[in-house]
């Protein structure tokens, strides 16, 4: 079903307020060969009483608060792992695992080697397929370690990722990936961002590559997935989203775009994935970077000045609601989604 949302929910994330305060930390999972340690940060429900510190606050963008590896609250707790765009960073989607966190959730996140801000190897970033394998790591992580990060309701794992980390969100699902659709298409829609970095990236230049990248990596932990203004969507193949058995929350960036336009990423997705398990909302101001953190005031300045263009990231659509609202909204969206989709699972048991 599609629902337009251009006004704020009705629903405030404080009204279910579980957690005061939040813990959070930081660590590096290590690669048994040494090719591809993984840097993953948790945000955690927590009785702590110590004085809170600013999380991935710096001069452009607001930060969350969090106590620094503090004890996790009893019992179990759903567990969202968070998947960043390209050349993102685990710091992007930091306001929503704040807000989820303060709802009971577990919220882990991390930085993609190759594709993340700060490490742009060419090899690393070829390796596309790796990205789900990521989220697997990170899920093996929190789910094993009860005592740093709290126990994990092993039904309730869910993954949200933004633009390329929709698609990595797609892929753990179970969606599966055909580089030569993907090639095809690109020349009817070269203009498409998801196209232009696809051929920068260049993930299927080799037959191992284009092997990894056409699997099946899907993690049946996952019982949900919600894709925030997704690219490479017309990659996917009709029979696997046809068949995904996983709940599904596409929302799209309404806001027109040459580069990354609804309709032929995220509406297109949404309307080739089982209707009765999939929710499609196009959010009208939201622009792809609606999705980041909030900027401060200069931002743009200091963003254009250390790469010009950059400051774009700070923009969302013309006459659009302050970007907090529209991510309280997302916040709330993605919160209902998980809380139905489980209930719903529930009852089937």
């Amino acid at each position: 079903m599609k629902t337009a949302l251009g006004t704020l929910l009705l629903a405030i994330l404080s009204a279910n307020t579980f957690a005061d305060t939040l813990g959070f930390q930081s660590t590096t999972l290590p690669d048994p060969h040494n090719e591809r340690p993984l840097e993953m940060v948790v945000w955690y429900p927590s009785t702590t009483t110590a004085t809170p510190e600013l999380i991935a606050d710096d001069v452009v963008f607001v930060g969350a608060s969090a106590v620094r590896n503090a004890p996790p609250t009893a019992g179990e707790h759903p567990l969202v792992v968070l998947s960043h765009g390209y050349r993102g960073n685990w710091g992007n989607q930091s306001w929503l695992a704040s807000a989820l966190a303060h709802q009971g959730y577990i919220v882990a996140a991390v930085n993609h080697p190759g594709t993340t801000t700060h490490d742009r190897s060419p090899q690393a970033a070829a390796q596309l397929w790796q990205r789900p394998i990521d989220l697997h790591r990170a899920i093996e992580a929190v789910a094993t370690q009860p005592e740093k990060f709290g126990a994990v309701s092993k039904r309730q794992i869910a993954v949200v990722g933004h633009s390329l980390g929709g698609w990595t969100a797609m892929e753990i699902a179970g969606a599966r990936f055909d580089p030569d659709l993907f090639a095809r298409d690109c020349k009817v829609h070269p203009e498409l961002a998801s196209c232009i970095h696809y051929k920068t990236i260049t993930p299927a230049s080799t037959a191992d590559l284009k092997e990894g990248l056409a699997g099946d990596l899907r993690d049946i932990r996952v019982t949900a997935v919600v894709s925030l203004d997704l690219g490479f969507s017309r990659g996917f193949t009709d029979a696997s989203l046809a068949t995904l058995a996983v709940p599904t929350l596409v929302i799209a960036a309404g806001v027109p775009s040459v580069e990354l336009p609804a309709e032929l990423e995220s509406a297109n997705l949404a309307k080739r994935l089982p209707q009765a398990s999939t929710r499609y909302v196009e959010i009208s101001d939201a622009s792809h970077f609606s999705f980041l953190q909030m900027c401060k005031p200069g931002a743009v300045a200091l963003l254009e000045e250390d790469v010009p263009g950059d400051g774009i990231i700070c923009g969302d659509g013309e006459n659009a609601r302050p970007r907090e609202l529209i991510q309280q909204q997302v916040a709330s969206m993605v919160a209902e989604f998980l809380k139905q989709s489980w209930q719903q699972d529930d009852k089937l048991l």
